[in-house]
This record gives structure tokens, C-alpha cells and sequence, in this order.
């Protein structure tokens, strides 16, 4: 299924998106005189992200749709990426606003007062989320999502009433729903504890002591494997390049990790140099603008990872700037989400789940 190619590629992006964030952090030890600057410039600019109390970025992939086929051009005939998703990746835009009471780097997840994220197609948004006060807000396009997914199309018309306030998700309408009780309901339905009621003390986390052991180790790496160049112009805009070969700075990474496995949370597992035998050792380049100083855009160029000739252009890109606040959509209708979810097994179309749905389905 499409649905695979897209976690595979969505697996490449975080893997890249890594590696461009381990090069910021290690990129101040660096030892040439340009690295060093291009480090120092990169720390400042993030380190003025980090006392700001708000932030607006959007993420999107900088290839068009025949490069998508191109990259799948290896699967199955039945498992190929269809025209409609690769149409969809290839103008897919993710946009995220948040504003917290206090400064970023000291913000906890309770800090933030608000927050949207909204996920965009080429014909206009597929789907909006807004955390506003105690409430949060959703809407969707289910029929352009069903016709891209190649699912039963889907029509609010023809929907039962008894489907309530599914009807009215499926109309696209704004729905709003109180987010404690929305988390609780939605921690019962998976047979676990309320979200947000787990104790946060039971996530494994780092000490500083560890931090620093594995900021030193990878600054070592970085230092000996990333390649930095600069430029810019007159109009206080600035390009910092920062390149390395892939499988090498991976295999070095962990290599240098390694050593530090016991003191690292339970469950980390590092991979081996074999494990990392088959990735390709092409380099990578992550192009960050400064404007004025203020970091504006990170470009991951993923390319030379593809190892096909027809691909020429595929990066991600993140483009940053400050945080709009996120209001409360007018017109949105309170429900439960146990009512919605009622209503979405009353109002799902014939056809929408098989037998070999619920066969596949975890069992909890």
C-alpha cells in the first residue's frame, strides 16, 4: 500500500532532519576558521528561537509528484504510490503556530496556552487543529481525504442524522470538544490510563552529566565529518551549507554513542555499523538562511539518498518565523468524543471496514 512508501519516506525525512540537527549542535567545536563562524552564527540564531514565546513553521517536501513515482518506481505494480497521493505529498504543507507562557527552551508541555496545526493539499486544507483555552477545535475535508486514500467517498448528504456530529465533520465544520474530557475519553477507548494522567516521572530521560558526554561525543564527529560553507548578500540574508557523507556520519555517530549505551534511557537501541551497511554514502546537505541574523529556513536536500537517476530534486523544507496566535473558530459545534465516535459507526459507509480490517487491527 501507498500508505507504506509514505512511512518510508516520512522515516528518511526524520533521519535527515536528525542529522542537520546534530550538525547545529556540534557545529560551534568545530575546528576551521569558517566552521567555527558558521557554528557560532547557527548557535545565536537558535539560541534567539529559544527565548521567544512563540513560533509559526511550515514543513513541505520540495519535489514534484513525477519525482514521488519515480522514487516508487521499484515496488509492486499493485503497491506503487497512486497519481492522487503523489499529487498530495508533493503540494502537502504542514503549518504549526504555538505561544506558551514562558520562553521555548524553558517550556514544558503544560506551558503552552495555545496551539494550531494545520495540514494543506493542494485544493486548500485537509485537516485543522486548535488548542484555544480548554477546548480544542477540529475540522476536515473527509472527502477530499477519502478521494485521495482512494477510500468510500464520503458525503455529508448522505449521511443519516442519527450519525450527529460526524455528519457535521464530514460537512466540514468546525467541531469543539473539551480537551480534558476528550483525553480521558480517548485514554479509556484505548484501555489505558487518561491522557496526560501518566506520571511523568516514569519517562526515561538524560541527566546533564549524560547530556554533556553525548553533545562532547558528537561535536567529535561533526568536527571531522561535516563540511561548512557561507554566503550571503546585501540584503542581510545569509546561506550556511553544511555537508557530510551519509552512512559515514551516521556510523560514526553511533560508534561514539555507543560507549555511553548503559548510562542512555531503557529500550535505546543503538544500530550497528552492519545495520547501517546498506544506507547510501552519499552526501547530504543542509542549507540554513539567516536573515538578519534570525534563522528563516532549514533545507534538507535528500536527493543523493534516492540513488535514482530520474530524481534530481527532492528536499524537505522547514521555513520558520514568529507565532500568529491561535483563536477560536467562530460557528463550532461542542460535542463529546464519545458522541462522535457513535456517530462515525453510525454513519460510516457500506464497505468502509472489512473483515480483514479488524484482522489486522492490534489487539490491545
Amino acid at each position: 500500500m501507498y500508505e507504506e512508501t509514505v512511512i518510508s519516506a516520512i522515516r528518511k525525512t526524520f533521519t535527515a532532519t536528525a542529522v542537520a540537527t546534530v550538525v547545529l549542535a556540534g557545529s560551534a567545536a568545530c575546528g576551521t576558521v569558517e566552521n567555527l563562524s558558521a557554528g557560532q552564527k547557527l548557535d545565536r540564531a537558535f539560541e534567539k528561537l529559544g527565548k521567544e514565546r512563540s513560533l509559526s513553521f511550515e514543513l513541505d517536501l520540495d519535489a514534484d509528484a513525477a519525482t514521488l513515482k519515480a522514487m516508487d518506481a521499484g515496488a509492486e505494480p499493485g503497491e506503487r504510490m497512486p497519481d492522487e497521493a503523489a499529487e498530495l505529498l508533493s503540494d502537502a504543507r504542514i503549518s504549526v503556530s504555538v505561544q506558551s507562557r514562558k520562553p521555548l527552551e524553558k517550556s514544558g508541555e503544560k506551558d503552552f496556552k495555545a496551539m494550531a496545526v494545520k495540514l494543506s493539499g493542494p485544493d486548500g486544507a485537509l485537516f485543522e487543529y486548535r488548542l484555544v483555552g480548554d477546548y480544542t477545535y477540529v475540522r476536515a475535508d473527509v472527502e477530499a481525504v477519502s478521494r485521495i486514500s482512494g477510500g468510500p467517498e464520503m458525503s455529508a448528504d448522505e449521511l443519516p442524522d442519527s450519525a450527529g456530529a460526524f455528519k457535521k465533520l464530514v460537512a466540514g465544520e468546525w467541531l469543539k470538544m473539551n480537551t480534558k474530557e476528550m483525553e480521558q475519553t480517548a485514554g479509556s477507548i484505548a484501555g489505558g490510563p487518561p491522557l496526560g494522567d501518566e506520571d511523568p516521572s516514569a519517562e526515561p530521560t538524560l541527566d546533564a552529566r549524560t547530556q554533556k558526554k553525548i553533545t562532547k561525543a558528537l561535536r567529535q564527529v561533526i568536527a571531522r565529518e561535516v563540511d561548512f560553507r557561507t554566503s550571503g548578500g546585501d540584503d542581510g540574508t545569509e546561506h550556511i551549507e553544511a555537508t557530510a557523507p551519509f552512512r559515514t556520519l551516521l556510523t560514526e555517530l553511533f560508534d561514539e554513542l555507543r560507549p555511553l549505551t548503559e548510562e542512555l534511557p531503557p529500550g535505546a537501541e543503538l544500530p550497528t555499523a552492519k545495520d547501517l551497511e546498506d544506507a547510501p554514502n552519499k552526501k547530504v546537505t543542509a542549507d540554513f538562511t539567516l536573515k538578519n541574523g534570525d534563522l528563516t529556513e532549514v533545507s534538507v536536500d535528500l536527493a543523493e539518498l534516492a540513488e535514482n537517476a530520474k530524481v534530481k530534486k527532492f528536499a524537505v523544507v522547514l521555513r520558520l518565523g514568529k507565532g500568529e496566535q491561535a483563536t477560536a473558530p467562530a460557528g463550532a459545534t461542542e460535542v463529546r468524543i464519545d458522541e462522535l465516535m457513535e456517530g462515525f459507526m453510525g454513519g460510516a459507509p457500506d464497505g468502509a471496514f472489512t473483515e480483514e480490517d479488524f484482522a489486522e487491527a492490534p489487539q490491545g
